[in-house]
């Protein structure tokens, strides 16, 4: 059997409770942070087909920033897991919002069409929150 090369090991490894690093903020004045991630996968839970989508993520720091290594490998751990354009999207959020508690955050994911259907999800805590 063929071991995982190191970058295959650290997605599959990847625990965004431990792994997902987050650095102190320097900086006290409101600025946006805007991060595009382009080449998102997971599997559909009912087909195992692969989806694919363009994260757009956007956020005004308070006292953390995200590392983006760290980032980039919690966004390819999706790739073998069998998880819905929904579920995925929620997840994605519920963890770095909860982690970096900004001041503001908005995640979109415009995932690729497939059988004809095109699906963009977004979640902006600035609206999710002020609906309540």
């Amino acid at each position: 059997m063929n071991e995982l090369k190191y970058g295959e090991k650290e997605i599959v490894e990847f625990n965004p409770e431990k792994d997902l690093e987050i650095w102190p903020n320097k900086n006290k004045k409101n600025y946006v942070i805007k991060i595009t991630l382009p080449e998102f996968m997971c599997k559909c839970p009912r087909s195992g087909y692969p989806d694919f989508a363009t994260i757009y993520l956007e956020y005004i720091p308070n006292e953390w920033v995200v590392e983006l290594k760290a980032l980039k490998l919690y966004i390819n751990s999706f790739m073998n897991r069998y998880i819905s354009h929904e579920d995925s999207t929620n997840e994605i959020f519920d963890t770095l919002y909860n982690k970096l508690k900004p001041k503001k955050m908005k995640l979109t994911m415009d995932f690729n069409p497939r059988g004809n259907v095109h699906t963009v999800i977004e979640i902006d805590s600035e609206k999710l929150y002020n609906l309540i």
